[in-house]
């Protein structure tokens, strides 16, 4: 599996145009950088409560739909990251008061990547119903879409031409 290449001006890449420059990557890899599917997706992407998350859910797994019948894989990976974005930040949420996990700030170097990066963590709150309320609304869909057969086929279909 190719990995992905934060070294990459994505801010100007327009992936449509240009998959062969796509990984697919690990979890939500690349989510708020690939370009135009970002822009597309970020203003449909909250999950304050369980509402806001099933109507957010929903636009963006209908939106993932539209770009699996377009043919665009990059689009509908793009949206399933954003469902399984949904997932874990509302799971954070749930878990920690104010969503911060770690103490202090994420070093530059480490922007966009994830992991610990040696901070300390956060000790674990009451879970927040609401939030994980969010998360299951989120994860549901997240699953469907990482399963949906059209989605395998083409994930299938992009890694045998662009590795």
């Amino acid at each position: 599996m190719r990995k992905f290449d934060y070294s990459l001006d994505y801010g100007q890449l327009d992936l449509r145009a240009h998959p062969e420059h796509y990984a697919i990557g690990r979890g939500e890899q690349g989510v708020l950088l690939v370009e135009p599917y970002k822009s597309e997706l970020l203003p449909l992407w909250r999950f304050r409560d369980p509402e806001v998350a099933r109507t957010s859910s929903e636009a963006i797994y209908a939106r993932f739909l539209e770009y699996l019948e377009a043919n665009d894989f990059v689009g509908a990976d793009m949206a399933r990251k954003f469902l399984q974005m949904g997932y874990t930040r509302s799971r954070r949420y749930a878990n920690y008061p104010g969503g911060k996990k770690y103490k202090g700030p994420v070093p530059d170097d480490k922007k966009g990547q994830s992991g610990a990066h040696g901070r300390e963590q956060h000790e674990r709150g009451e879970e927040d119903p609401i939030k994980a309320e969010s998360a299951r609304i989120f994860k549901a869909r997240w699953e469907d879409a990482k399963n949906h057969p059209e989605y395998q086929r083409q994930k299938r279909e992009f890694r045998e031409r662009y590795g």
